[in-house]
C-alpha cells in the first residue's frame, strides 16, 4: 500500500529500445496516411510489399492442411523436417548445393526475423559487426537490438568494396566478429558473381569473421543474369549461413516463411535461441511453403515476368521525364539518384516533396542508412497504368523546381 503524500515514479528507462533511431519510413507513412484521409489518390512506391496474390496451388494446400485437427497443434521452432528437407532440394536443384536438413537448416518466420535472431544469438556487448551502407533496415539495426557495435562499409559506386571492407576490418579493434552482406541488394539492386563471394569467404578465412549472406531476391532476376548462392562456394559453410524467403519468389510476404541454411555451428545457435521464442510457424503455413519448394515452379517465372514489365515501365517513364535511372538487373526494386537540381535536400525533404506535390510516395534513401541519402527507393508494386499515371505527377513535380520544396509543401 501506497503512503499518502509521497510522489511515486517508474523508471521507463529502457536501453535496448533507446538505442534504436526513430524509424525513418514513418515520417512519409504518416504524411501518406493524412493525404488520403483528405481524399486525395496517392500512388505508392513506399514498401516493397507484393500486391498480387500467392498462386493458386500453394493456397489450395493450405486449406486442405488447415481443415486436419492435427495440424493445429503446437509445431516446432526449427520447422517441420518435411519443409526444411523441401529447402535442402531446392537448394540442390537451383545450385547444386547439398545441405543437411537436420543440422545446416533451420526454418524461420521469413528471412527478417531468421536473421535478427540469429544475429540476437551469435553477437553482443563487445562484439563489432560489418554491415554495408545503404542496405535493409534489420540489416543494420538487428546488431543494435543485439546490443554489439555496428560498422558501416560503404556500397556505392566509384568504390571497390572489398577495399572498403578490408580497411574496416584492419581499423576495427577487437576485430569484426561478422559481416551481414545481400546481393541482390535491397535497395541498391547490385548485383554480383559467384567470385564476390569467393573473395568474401577468403576474407572471413583471413581475419577469421563470420558471414551472414541475405539471398531474398535470388529468383527475382532479370535480362538472363542469375543470382549466385555464397553456399555454392567451396569453405563457404565454414565461415558463414544464408536466409531466403518465399515472401517475393512466391509472393508470400503476409505468410512469413523463410529459412537459413549453412554453418553448422550458427544453425544450432539460431535453433536454440528460437527453441525460447517460439514453437514455429502454424503447421498449415508450413505445408503450403512444401508445396511451393516442390510444386510447379512456372508461377515464379510469371512473377519474374511481372516485375521486369513494371521495372521497364517505369525506368522509361522516368527517363521520358529526364530523370535517368539504371534499369536493375534483379530485385523488385529501382534505386534512382535524386535529380542534381534536388540532391541537396537530401532524401528525406525529397520524398515529402513528392508526396506533396506529386502525390507519389516513395522510400528516402537515408532510412538504408547514411550512405544512401542522395537516393530514393521505388518498389514494383503499382501496375503499369498506376505508373504511367504516377510519372505525370512526378513530371509536374520535377518542373516546379527545387525552390518550391519548403513553400506549401
Amino acid at each position: 500500500m501506497l503512503r499518502r503524500g509521497r510522489a511515486f515514479t517508474v523508471n521507463y528507462d529502457f536501453k535496448r529500445i533507446e538505442r534504436l533511431p526513430p524509424y525513418v519510413f514513418n515520417a512519409v507513412g504518416e504524411l501518406k496516411a493524412q493525404a488520403r484521409s483528405r481524399g486525395e489518390d496517392i500512388i505508392d512506391f513506399g514498401m516493397g510489399n507484393p500486391d498480387q496474390g500467392t498462386p493458386a496451388h500453394i493456397v489450395e494446400k493450405a486449406i486442405e492442411a488447415i481443415t486436419k485437427p492435427a495440424n493445429h497443434r503446437y509445431s516446432v521452432s526449427r520447422g517441420l523436417y518435411k519443409l526444411r528437407l523441401a529447402a535442402c532440394a531446392w537448394y540442390k536443384r537451383k545450385w547444386d548445393v547439398e545441405l543437411d536438413a537436420d543440422s545446416e537448416m533451420i526454418c524461420t518466420m521469413g528471412a527478417k526475423e531468421g536473421l535478427g535472431h540469429l544475429v540476437l544469438s551469435i553477437a553482443g556487448p563487445g562484439d563489432v559487426v560489418l554491415c554495408p551502407s545503404p542496405t535493409y533496415p534489420i540489416h543494420q539495426y538487428s546488431v543494435i537490438i543485439a546490443g554489439a557495435d555496428l560498422r558501416h562499409v560503404p556500397l556505392i559506386p566509384g568504390q571497390d568494396f572489398f577495399e572498403a571492407l578490408t580497411e574496416a576490418i584492419r581499423d576495427t579493434w577487437p576485430r569484426p566478429k561478422a559481416l551481414i552482406v545481400s546481393f541482390p541488394s535491397n535497395p541498391t539492386t547490385e548485383v554480383v558473381e559467384l567470385d564476390f563471394f569467393e573473395k568474401l569467404v577468403e576474407l572471413a578465412r583471413e581475419y577469421n569473421f563470420l558471414v551472414i549472406h541475405d539471398n531474398a531476391y535470388a529468383e527475382l532476376t532479370f535480362d538472363g543474369y542469375e543470382a549466385p548462392s555464397f553456399l555454392q562456394v567451396p569453405g563457404a559453410r565454414e565461415v558463414g549461413v544464408e536466409c531466403y524467403t518465399l515472401s517475393k519468389t512466391y509472393n508470400m510476404p503476409g505468410w512469413r516463411v523463410g529459412f537459413v541454411a549453412g554453418n553448422k555451428q550458427m544453425v544450432a545457435a539460431l535453433t536454440r535461441l528460437k527453441s525460447y521464442y517460439d514453437y514455429g510457424m502454424f503447421a498449415p503455413i508450413q505445408v503450403a511453403a512444401i508445396q511451393a519448394l516442390n510444386g510447379p515452379q512456372d508461377c515464379v517465372e510469371d512473377i519474374c515476368q511481372l516485375y521486369k514489365q513494371r521495372r521497364d515501365s517505369l525506368c522509361r517513364g522516368l527517363s521520358r521525364i529526364g530523370w535517368e535511372v539504371s534499369p536493375p538487373r534483379a530485385t523488385m526494386f529501382v534505386w534512382a539518384h535524386i535529380p542534381e537540381e534536388f540532391r541537396h535536400l537530401g532524401s528525406m525533404e525529397f520524398s515529402k516533396y513528392l508526396l506533396a506535390e506529386g502525390k507519389v510516395a516513395v522510400s528516402p534513401g537515408i532510412g538504408f542508412g547514411p550512405y544512401g541519402d542522395e537516393y530514393v527507393r521505388f518498389a514494383l508494386i503499382e501496375n503499369e497504368q498506376r505508373t504511367r499515371q504516377a510519372m505525370r505527377g512526378i513530371k509536374k513535380a520535377l518542373d516546379q523546381g527545387p525552390d518550391k520544396v519548403g513553400r506549401g509543401s
